[in-house]
């Protein structure tokens, strides 16, 4: 197949290359066969830059190569390649694949998803300009009509100033002995901090009135800002100081259906005609009266409507019974969907339901059905966007000063206190923007490609015929990492009030499909993994039916535990699917508020196979020797590993990255044996992966140096340390992992600091990464307790200073003084982050004997350089020899490249090897 290919590289679009060369004027001789493979990487290249993926030279130049390349590889003139992706989701990949010049069939469970792809692979390449013209013309006409209905709602100030954001806190009773107060919930007293303005409340406990007033501050400092009134869960009281517990702070709200409806309104965020930014002010009777009014209109409303749904959505939240990751809104009392909006939102999102309604019936009079239904469907998702950002769990952001969309992260965790939005203005909020923003993404991304095709459908049971398509591409729930039939239930039941009649098939179930979708609910269930991985090959195994023998399946996975890689893998495996190589692709941002202090994946691993069958569709049977693949797999991975490094790609990416090769020798094979007859498994096959890739990987991380000169403790350590970088010391996650409820409202309590940098504390794995990585070295994690902690899924190499008694002996103490507290350290593969760290200036150090192991004689040396002991440093490396084992010097160049920038421990063994140079040694 590769020769076949190989022969037809001249083929594959050169005359197009070579107009796109000409434009760029490229001297590249493209009449070589080497020259061309090399060009057409290039163009590759510069046309996954972002600013050059709409740029017409580019797109005419992938299109014709994506032609010539499926005529060479036996398509029929004129015909173009089918993409497939049973997971289609948003519809990335598939819009990638009619971009390029291919054709595409989109599929997903979810109807959510399934009206994203008909808008994005439908109605914009069908439809174009056209389009986003009727999109903004009954847009405009959408927010005149709620302007007139809503405005006296939303009344400007008599001054002229016009309101943006409400800004509202959930309040409990103080159940402090006693006092009863009305405590506000409040997590943080910042309004305003950008650039040379800030601006704070002050809060003024009210004990005659047994409640608490604000003031505002402006040119505020960090000096006249106290604390919020909640953390955690619970909530101090200003008045009394007592702190009600989280618990009963949960009841409370509960019994009050999580508190939006009676919120205490504390500030109101205005701009003024004339002047730059925002303004800040107490509210007055003038706003509480529209909100009065806003209560009772909606209230009004309920009682006189009719119809098959109710006026506002009463179906119900997640549990929080099933995935733990979901967030904790409904236990504080939030049980509908309806729960999460205040009267006044409510009042808005029922307002333009109605409206969208309308205007697609207007639309319908002047335009085709076809092109009424898909201005429709656009205007029913910018309204899931104004529900998204309209909302009782909108967190104010002082620093752009604006509220913060629900969906941070994928759950819905509780907001104590919370921006309200203005829906008929012009401000972040309102529908006009929305809209706005989805002509501009119409208008942007272009619509110059063919029309795909999407359905709803399990990806177990593809619509499609034997050999139908020419690319399988698909990118597949990662295993327990995220519950997307219940987040998208907010989004659902907002569609189904406004746009079920045109869908009636989509949206005629009560929510999402929840037991189809593939996913573990119960972190730990066995029964439902095994469900899991039953769906899965099930779905593997039907991208393999409808692939023509001559196509490519490409599977994309970035979970954070080798538990889900082996799943995947061995889907694929048992599915007939040879896996042919393996990258590691960039396709997160790292800066979203999921990857900060977690460290999994930076990228996500995208598997390159082939389908391991005969002409008429049957699995090959094909039978491999143990011996043979042992012999292999190490020369693939030497292969591939230093490749791999020297394109900068290192850690878990580099791992994974090497998945590909490694399966490359395995999945060849319908099966492999050993002489006695005995099959081997995948898993005990993956176990000798881990162990060639983690020996490979110290013998670079060494240099070339014979690491067995190290003892096993050094070797893990190194190891260690190099599986939790990434290239840039920056760590993505392909998902938000899992926390408890505390640690959600921890982190709610937390968001403003998501965006700073921390430094770095606990080194984390997950057991079982690394079990097999200690293994492969040699190593038994059980044996090192003075190095690795292991509490349940995870296992915690242990910093330095936490090492010190060891190292030193009992004796060892840090100083009395005032206890600084360390940030949490990134995490690999799993929750749990390492405990809270603490630093003094000096320890106090007894005598002590050199350490058994080179590893702790290096560590010892860091902490005398760390608490200042230069002396008793010099004395150790030079009168007791330390410094005099070539061991020691390498040990230390090796960790001071693989700690992480900005760690003690980097600190510290910088100071050794300056050291070093003082010393002559």
């Amino acid at each position: 197949m590769r020769k076949w290919v190989a022969d037809y590289l001249p083929l594959l679009g050169a005359e197009s290359l070579k107009r796109f060369l000409s434009y760029q004027k490229d001297p590249a001789r493209l009449d070589d066969n080497e020259e061309l493979r090399c060009a057409l990487l290039d163009f590759i290249t510069d046309f996954a830059n972002w600013d050059n993926s709409t740029r017409r030279e580019y797109l005419e130049t992938s299109r014709a190569l994506t032609q010539a390349a499926h005529e060479a590889l036996g398509g029929l003139p004129g015909t173009r390649p089918l993409v497939v992706d049973p997971f289609a989701g948003g519809g990335a990949i598939p819009l990638e694949a009619l971009r390029v010049g291919a054709d595409a069939f989109a599929s997903d469970l979810n109807p959510v998803a399934v009206l994203l792809n008909k808008v994005v692979l439908e109605y914009i390449p069908k439809y174009g300009q056209q389009l986003a013209d009727e999109v903004r013309k009954w847009g405009e006409w959408v927010k005149k009509e709620a302007e007139k209905e809503l405005a006296e709602f939303y009344p400007k100030d008599p001054d002229g100033a016009t309101p943006i954001a409400y800004l509202w806190a959930r309040t409990i009773r103080c159940e402090g002995p006693g006092c009863g107060a009305e405590v506000p919930l409040i997590r943080s007293l910042w309004l305003a901090k950008k650039g040379n303005r800030s601006v704070a409340l002050r809060l003024i406990p009210n004990r005659k009135e047994k409640r608490v007033d604000f003031e505002i501050i402006e040119n505020a400092r960090s000096r006249d800002v106290g604390e919020g009134t909640v953390r955690r869960g619970s909530a101090t009281c200003p008045v009394c100081g007592y702190t009600t517990p989280v618990a009963s702070v949960r009841r409370q709200l509960k019994e009050r259906r999580g508190g939006a409806a009676d919120a205490r309104l504390f500030c109101v965020v205005t701009t003024r005609p004339g002047h730059q930014g925002r303004f800040y002010r107490l509210p007055t009777e003038r706003d509480l009266d529209a909100v009065k009014k806003a209560a009772a209109e909606l209230e009004r409303r309920q009682r006189e409507h009719q119809g098959p749904l109710s006026l506002l959505p009463n179906e119900p939240t997640p549990t929080n019974l099933g995935h733990r990751a979901v967030g904790s809104a409904s236990i504080y009392g939030m049980e509908e969907w309806g729960d999460l909006f205040t009267p006044r939102q409510a009042l808005a999102l029922t307002t333009l339901v109605r409206l969208v309604r309308e205007a697609g019936e207007k639309a319908t009079s002047e335009n085709e059905r076809g092109l009424a239904l898909a201005v429709q469907t656009c205007l029913a998702l910018a309204l899931d966007k104004q529900a998204d950002l309209g909302n009782s769990l909108n967190p104010w952001e002082p620093v752009a000063q604006c509220p913060r969309h629900l969906f941070g992260r994928q759950a819905i965790p509780i907001v104590w206190d919370y921006a309200e939005g203005v829906p008929i203005g012009t401000a972040s909020g309102a529908f006009s923007v929305f809209v706005e923003g989805l002509i501009n993404a119409l208008e942007q991304i272009g619509s110059n490609w063919g029309v795909g095709r999407c359905e709803k459908a399990s990806a177990t049971v593809s619509l499609l015929p034997n050999d139908a398509a020419d690319a399988f591409v698909t990118d597949p729930p990662y295993y327990d990492a995220v519950p997307y039939a219940d987040l998208s239930d907010f989004f659902y039941v907002w569609l189904k009030r406004t746009i079920s009649e045109c869908y009636p098939d989509l949206l005629r179930d009560h929510l999402t499909p929840k037991e189809e979708q593939m996913i573990v609910w119960h972190p730990g269930s066995v029964e439902e993994k095994e469900a899991f991985e039953k769906k899965i090959e099930k779905a593997m195994a039907e991208g393999r039916r409808i692939l023509g023998l001559a196509g490519v399946g490409v599977v994309v996975f970035a979970h954070k535990s080798t538990a889900g890689w082996e799943a995947m893998l061995q889907a694929l495996v048992n599915a007939g699917w040879t896996v042919t190589a393996s990258w590691p692709i960039d396709t997160e941002m790292g800066t979203r508020i999921n990857a900060a202090g977690t460290a999994s994946l930076a990228s996500s691993i995208h598997l390159v196979c082939r389908p391991q069958e005969n002409p008429d569709g049957s699995v090959q049977d094909s039978v491999g020797d143990w011996r043979d693949v042992l012999q292999e797999l190490p020369r693939r991975i030497h292969e591939w590993l230093p490749r791999l490094a020297k394109e900068g790609v290192v850690g878990a990416d580099a791992i994974f990255a090497c998945l590909g090769p490694a399966l490359e020798v395995f999945s060849r094979y319908s099966r492999v044996e050993k002489a006695n007859g005995e099959i081997v498994t995948l898993k005990e096959y993956l176990e000798h992966v881990w162990a060639t890739v983690a020996r490979e990987a110290l013998g670079m991380i060494f240099e070339g140096a014979d690491a067995t000169g190290f003892e096993e403790d050094a070797r893990l350590t190194a190891m260690w340390l190099w599986t939790l970088s990434t290239g840039t010391q920056s760590n993505g996650s392909g998902n938000g992992g899992s926390r408890s409820e505390d640690e959600g409202e921890e982190e709610d309590d937390e968001e403003e600091e998501t965006a700073k940098p921390s430094r770095l504390h606990a080194f984390v794995l997950e057991y079982d990464a690394a079990r097999k990585i200690a293994q492969g070295l040699g190593a038994h994690l059980e044996k090192l307790t003075s190095l690795v902690e292991i509490r349940g899924e995870t296992a915690r190499l242990l910093p330095v200073a936490e090492r010190s008694r060891y190292l030193f002996g009992k004796g060892t103490s840090q100083p009395s003084g005032p206890k600084k507290k360390q940030p949490l350290q990134m995490q690999f593969f799993g929750p749990g982050a390492g405990r809270e760290g603490e630093k003094g200036e000096a320890w106090e150090i007894p005598a002590f004997s050199p350490g058994a192991t080179v590893l702790d004689r290096l560590q010892q040396s860091m902490l005398l350089f760390g608490s200042g002991r230069s002396e008793a440093l010099k004395r150790f490396l030079v009168e007791e020899g330390a410094g005099r084992d070539p061991r020691f010097w390498r040990l230390a160049q090796a960790l001071s490249a693989l700690y992480p920038t900005g760690s003690e421990e980097k600190r510290w063994v910088d100071g050794v090897l300056a050291v070093k140079k003082n010393l002559g040694l």
